[in-house]
């Protein structure tokens, strides 16, 4: 039985404690001070961040919020699956218009999670009546400006179809729903958690559940504060009977300084201990890619392979085949038009690609399929039904969603997999399309009576069917998982060994992407995808300095007549192109560690980055236009290092590392370099 207590402070593990006051209880973790008032069970942090007495944890009921008063409090030591640790229970009371409802809020901390409490809140129902619950909230909390322009800086992980930056500024008018289900009728989906941070310091909240949950995690400000919280609203009203409970979702709160880098390292290590591991990735995830879209739908096979010795030449270790080799989506027969000769043609390629010295990969767009293939045709319930019972419709693919739990559909991908790695020769696998990211509730009554949200939650074990057949049947494969301009469902990324820009809008977004997936899977190779995506249509500087996986879709010796986009690699461009593949494959950047809390993503200019990689430190400078100077920092002091500008070939002599590290000259818009401790021959 945990042990009750009064007024007294216990010490217990890494210096986290619990103290009562006259006005409320703290339990304190490393540098978070987590209060629950006496009276009313309302919270609040004490830091600057937040000052008032918050109602963080709200059940909503068809009566309105109820008001808990603390009855009693509550600790044991627990050992669970993350690590050892003490858990506080407050247990309060309030009421509805029919009696009593009775709330335990579990706060636990660990001694291998510093800065960290991890929530949950039971509400029980003892009114002698049904309880009509409408949603809940937690980790509501409210954080004050202290004058940083912009007022904070933020992660938010929602997708949506206008495809924006992961990392936002926030200021006074800004609102963003952060919902996790679908927001589009093609996106949906992303990163469970909201990071919030000033110059000084700042908060991240998120959900520790084990799959896809349909919660939102709004971020607002107004009149200098921001709100952030986790929400659950019901579609359809929760009725709780009497004598019954209703429990929220594992959630947590974590304090930091810095940018967000930390913070999410540290979500992606509490998800890791509920078994939501990033994988490590093969040594071929971080080999350079070459990739056919550059030809179009409309590409012969004669382009393909007449590509590959100028591929070979330039150093690059995979080619792709890309989409416009099938019938449709849904039908992933060969189309005639181009494989007249059907497999054997597809072999041919394969072939080609693997006497070239490269790796073949190949696009697919799973779990769709356009009205009238074969499959359909056969299956029709293999499809996700709204509530009125039509197909979901992908937009962009003007196809239909194929339901990633009906057995057809599982056996039909299965077979899928075997046939293009065992049978076709390919190396692995560049999965596509916004639709991946997550999918909406399904109402067909084929599902054996699963719920309509079974689908959302399960989604993922679609992709471990993929992920997990494919390296049976080749044990190396490479899966890249690419939901076109989604903030990537973390569920997913377990089961791909290889994350993507996916479909950047800007270098800015090649940046941002890469920082976040590197701290989220700091193991799995990252693809800054094709580099012609990027600004200029040839910004290698952006993928090299954030150690991004190069990438490129250039047509040789000419381009396709058929489309209207010029991807020829001219002479020019060929300079260009080699320069940076020979960069990469010589330092292999990709491979070295993304070193945090020097700089900050949001609030230091130029935007810097720093990788360090067989003893040396290699650093990212980004600012539009001129710049005349940098600050090298995490430098030994004292020492003298030599200083090179790694993507031009030029020395830019030497520096002693002091308090502050300056390095000057005439630069513009980027600079790479990389330091050689000279003091020490290291």
């Amino acid at each position: 039985m945990a042990k009750k207590f009064k007024g007294i402070i216990f010490s217990f593990l890494s210096g986290a404690i619990i103290c009562a006051c006259s006005s409320d209880y703290c339990v304190k973790s490393g540098d978070l001070e987590f209060r629950v008032d006496k009276k009313e069970m309302r919270i609040k942090m004490a830091s600057s961040l937040t000052s008032d007495y918050q109602d963080a944890e709200k059940l909503i009921t068809d009566q309105g919020e109820i008001t808990f008063s603390l009855k009693e409090v509550s600790k044991e030591k627990i050992s669970d699956e993350f690590g050892e640790g003490i858990r506080y229970s407050f247990k309060g009371e309030g009421k509805n218009s029919n009696g009593a409802i009775n709330k335990t809020l579990d706060v636990s901390v660990y001694s291998a999670f510093p800065s960290t409490v991890i929530l949950s809140t039971d509400y029980s129902n003892n009114s002698g009546a049904p309880l009509n619950v409408l949603g809940w909230k937690s980790c509501a909390l409210n954080l004050k400006s202290a004058g940083d322009d912009p007022d904070f800086w933020s992660f938010q992980g929602e997708s949506t179809e206008s495809r924006a930056d992961w990392l936002l500024p926030v200021k006074d008018g800004f609102s963003q729903r952060n919902y996790m289900g679908m927001n589009n009728s093609d996106y949906g989906g992303g990163v469970p958690v909201v990071c919030l941070w000033r110059k000084d310091s700042g908060v991240e909240v998120g959900h520790l559940s084990s799959h896809p949950e349909l919660v939102s995690l709004p971020v607002r400000m107004s009149d200098g504060s921001a709100s952030i919280a986790i929400e659950k609203d019901y579609p359809d009203t929760i009725v709780v009977a009497n004598g019954a409970s209703l429990r929220t979702l594992k959630t947590f709160v974590h304090v930091f300084k810095g940018d967000c880098f930390g913070a999410l390292r540290t979500y992606s290590e509490l998800l890791a201990k509920e078994g939501v591991v990033m994988p490590e990735s093969e040594p071929a995830a971080f080999e350079p890619a070459w990739c056919a879209w550059g030809y179009g739908r409309n590409f012969t096979i004669d382009e393909i392979i007449g590509t590959l010795p100028k591929v070979k030449e330039l150093g690059i270790k995979w080619a792709t085949l890309y989409d416009g080799y099938q019938v449709a989506e849904g039908d992933w027969t060969l189309n005639r038009a181009r494989f007249p000769g059907g497999e054997r043609d597809m072999k041919r390629i394969t072939d080609a690609i693997h006497s070239a010295g490269l790796k073949a990969q190949l696009w697919w767009a799973p779990m769709c399929s356009d009205s009238g293939t074969a499959f359909l045709e056969q299956h029709p319930e293999s499809l996700i039904l709204s509530k009125d019972g039509k197909p979901q419709e992908i937009t962009w693919w003007d196809s239909r969603y194929l339901s990633p739990l009906d057995s057809s559909v599982r056996n039909e991908t299965r077979n899928y997999v075997r046939k293009v790695l065992g049978e076709w020769g390919f190396d692995g696998f560049k999965l596509d399309g916004q639709y991946m990211n997550a999918v909406p509730p399904d109402y067909n009554q084929a599902r054996n009576g699963e719920k309509p949200t079974a689908c959302c939650e399960k989604l993922p074990t679609f992709f471990k069917l993929i992920y997990d057949t494919a390296r049976e049947v080749k044990p190396h494969a490479v899966i890249q998982n690419c939901p076109c301009g989604d903030c990537v469902s973390i569920y997913n990324l377990q089961y791909a060994n290889q994350t993507v820009a996916s479909d950047p809008e800007s270098s800015w977004q090649v940046r941002l992407k890469g920082y976040v997936l590197r701290a989220l899977a700091p193991k799995t190779a990252y693809y800054g995808d094709h580099v012609e995506l990027t600004d200029g249509h040839d910004d290698f500087p952006t993928q090299l300095g954030i150690g991004a996986v190069l990438g490129t879709k250039f047509t040789y010796p000419k381009d396709n007549p058929y489309e209207k986009e010029a991807n020829v690699l001219t002479p020019e461009r060929e300079k260009i192109w080699r320069n940076a593949f020979s960069i990469y494959n010589e330092k292999m950047l990709s491979q070295g560690e993304l070193v945090p809390g020097r700089y900050d993503i949001g609030y230091d200019r130029p935007e810097t980055y720093v990788i360090e990689k067989d003893g040396r430190m290699y650093y990212a400078f980004y600012q539009k236009g001129d710049f005349s100077s940098v600050e090298l920092r995490g430098l030994e002091k004292g020492e003298t290092y030599t200083v090179t500008d790694y993507y031009n070939h030029k020395a830019l002599g030497n520096v002693i590392a002091e308090d502050k590290t300056v390095l000057t000259g005439h630069f513009k818009d980027y600079l790479l370099i990389e330091t050689l401790n000279n003091t020490n021959k290291k």
